[in-house]
Order: C-alpha cells, then structure tokens, then sequence
C-alpha cells in the first residue's frame, strides 16, 4: 500500500515536472518572440526617426532648391521600408512650392510689367519732346546735344521694352514691312556701340509686319551683346545669308566667347523652354537671351550662338523662316535721259529763280545725268563711275556730320518759308 502511494506520487511529480518545463519552454519561446518583436518595433522606431529627420533636414531642401521641384532630383531615403508615406509628403509639398512659385512670380511679373509700362510712356512722351527740339533748332552744337539725348532715350526705352516682354507683354506697336537692312538699322539705332556696326547693303527681303518689331529687339539685343564682349577698337560685322526656306542674318564679334557651361545655359534660354522665371537671370539679372527664347518662341523663328565667329568671338545667326519675310521693292536708281551731243555750253533756267533776273548756270556736254525735272546732276569728278555698283556694307555716317546737315537743312527750309510765295502772273520789281 505504501509502495503504490509513493508510486502514485512520483508520476504526480514527473507530470507536475513534465508540465512545468512545458511551461518554463513555452515561456522561453514567448519571451524570445517577444524580445525580437520588441527589438524588431525599436529598429522600426529608430528607421522612422532617422527618416523622418532625413525628409525635414535632407529631402525637402533638396526639392525645394531644384528649379521645377522634381522629385527625380532629390535623394534617395535611408530606409526605403518606411519611407512609403512619405512620397506622399513629397508630392503636397512640391505641388504647394509650384503653387507658392506661380503666385509669387505672377505677382512680380504684374508689379514690373506696371512698372515698365511706365518707363516706356514716359519714354515715349520724351521722345516727342526731344522730337519737337530737333525742329525748332538748327544749331549743329545743340542739335548734337538732342541726338546723344535721342539716343540714350532709344536705349532706355530697349530696355523697358526687353523687361516688359520677359513679364509677360507684347514687344510693342505693329509696324508695316520692313527690308531686312531697315531692319538691322533700326536696332543699330538702340545700342550704345552703334558706330561700331557694320550694316550690309540694301536688300529687297522684307519682315512682315507683325514680326518687324520683334525682330529688331532680338538684333538689338544680339547686337548689344557682341559690342560690350568685344573690344572697343573691334566692329560687329552683320550679313545676311539666303537658305532655301528662309533668311538667316548673321552677327559676328571679336570677343572673348563662350564656355560650354555658357553656351549650354544660353542654347537653353534662346530655346524658349526656360519660361519667364525673373528670378533666375542672376544678379544683375542678364535679360537679354530670355527675351529673345521668348520671342523666338512666340513669332516663329530661330536663335542659335553655338558657332565661333572667323574673328574668335561668337556668331549669332537668327534665321527667319519663309513665313516671316516678304518683298519690297528697291530704291529706284537715279533716273538718266540720253546723252545729248552738245559742243558748247548749255544754259539751264532755275524755275525758281525770278523770271526777270534768272540765274544761268553752265553744264558741259559731258554731264547727261538728269532729274525728273529736268535739272542737271552734278557728279564728283574724283569719284569712280563704278561707285554705285559696289557692295560694301553702308557706312553710318557720324554724328557730327549729321547734326551739321540737318542743321544747314532746318535753316535753309526756314529761310525758304520765310519768303512769300510770288504768283506767276503778278509783275516783278
């Protein structure tokens, strides 16, 4: 009896054993997934910490700085496992930069367009005032003073108009077709270095009408450009180049050029594909190849200075497509009557003169070139006869000499008016 209760209680206590190292491993393994579920949480934790610090010190400057805010731009997260929610982050953020960007260069555009709208009417209002002095006085000192005035007047009003198109406006009023050498001139007219141009000869090839003022802003601008990289004893050569589906005007300098940081950044800007970001032309800001990407871009032509010019500079070629030229017709040479065989001296009467003291001016027979009215030309005799033929570029002449004529011109124009008109039948003293 004593034998069965002791055997009784030994398998109770290798059950009750049995059951507690059951228990004591099934606690071993709990305790086991426990810790590595808690060591697996703190890894967690940690990552989402170190994540959340790389987006807010890292990601998100880096998405502010780049120029359209893409996200192929910004560095890649430290745990990608935890960062999923975090693109979506990225995402509002970027989309309320852009947001923030459109409205604040909108607003800037707006203020300087207001700005420069200003500037160019009142440009223009001094324009009509140095106009209206130009008339009134023919003194050559005076007349000079007027048109250094006139022309730093010009170069004002190209800069206000550069601004205001880069914010948004239009170039300005519409002009009719002009010739592709008009065309050269007229932005030769609004930069500093003019003299230093060298304008081709006349040419039929026109731009229309509704491409005529953009064209001469992006010449001016590319002209402007080549004479302040030049030096100052160096000329701008200008060509024009014919091409089976268009006209290409050619803009060679002697500057120093361009690296290929330079020329990438400017291919970029004369694309077009830049936009009209103001803030992003530097300091001070360099408006001049934004201006013409836009232009190009809006009126359909082209703008490329990828190419060294024959005098290590830079050549500037803006080609304009068919669709932008047309055709005006040349000056009509000087027109000439048959050679008269004469052997003695022909008298000339002046219809101007009084018809009872008329001046007799001699002409030899030599002289056959005539006006409409029948007045001799007078002809250098130093002068070739193959001057009118050649091709040189046309010189501009200088201002001195400028002033000096439109002088003698206002005063002879005054003094003509001055005297009263005689009628034809009323009797002479």
């Amino acid at each position: 009896m004593g034998q069965e209760v002791l055997a009784a209680a030994l398998w109770v206590a290798v059950a009750f054993a049995l059951v507690v190292v059951v228990l004591l491993a099934r606690q071993h393994g709990i305790t086991n997934r426990l810790r590595a579920r808690n060591t697996e949480l703190e890894t967690t934790v940690r990552a989402r910490t170190e994540e959340e610090a790389h987006l807010v010190s890292t990601r998100l400057p880096a998405l502010a700085a780049t120029p359209d805010h893409r996200q192929d731009e910004v560095p890649p997260p430290l745990h990608p496992r935890v960062a999923g929610a975090h693109q979506v982050v990225l995402e509002l953020f970027a989309e309320s930069m852009r947001q923030a960007k459109d409205r604040g260069e909108q607003s800037a555009r707006t203020a300087v367009k207001a700005m420069m709208r200003a500037v160019q009417s009142l440009a223009n209002e001094q324009q009509l005032a140095i106009s209206g002095m130009q008339e009134e006085h023919d003194n050559p000192t005076v007349l000079g003073g007027l048109m250094t005035i006139d022309h730093m007047n010009s170069q004002l009003g190209r800069r206000a108009q550069a601004t205001a198109v880069l914010c948004g406006s239009w170039p300005g009023q519409q002009r009719s077709a002009s010739a592709l050498t008009d065309v050269v001139r007229g932005a030769t007219s609004r930069i500093r270095d003019y003299l230093r141009v060298q304008v081709p000869t006349q040419s039929d090839t026109a731009v229309v009408s509704r491409a005529v003022e953009p064209v001469v802003l992006t010449v001016a601008e590319l002209l402007d450009n080549g004479a302040r990289h030049s030096p100052p004893i160096a000329s701008v050569q200008v060509n024009f180049q014919p091409a089976h589906n268009g006209m290409a005007i050619v803009i060679d300098d002697a500057g120093v050029g361009m690296n290929n940081d330079e020329l990438r950044h400017a291919a970029e800007l004369l694309s077009g594909r830049a936009g009209q970001d103001i803030n992003r032309l530097g300091d001070p800001p360099q408006v001049g190849f934004a201006v013409i990407g836009l232009l190009a871009a809006r009126y359909g032509f082209s703008v490329s200075v990828d190419t060294r010019s024959p005098y290590g500079g830079v050549r500037a070629v803006v080609f304009l497509p068919t669709a932008l030229l047309t055709r005006v017709p040349l000056p009509e040479p000087a027109v000439t009557r048959p050679e008269v065989p004469e052997t003695h001296a022909t008298v000339v009467q002046h219809p101007s003169s009084p018809r009872h003291g008329r001046q007799e001016e001699p002409v030899t027979a030599g002289a056959t070139e005539r006006t409409a009215g029948g007045l001799p030309k007078r002809r250098r005799r130093d002068a070739p006869a193959e001057l009118g033929a050649q091709t040189t570029p046309l010189p501009i002449r200088p201002a001195s000499r400028t002033t000096s004529g439109l002088g003698a011109w206002q005063r002879g124009t005054r003094s003509g008016r001055a005297v009263p008109p005689v009628a034809e039948g009323s009797p002479q003293e």
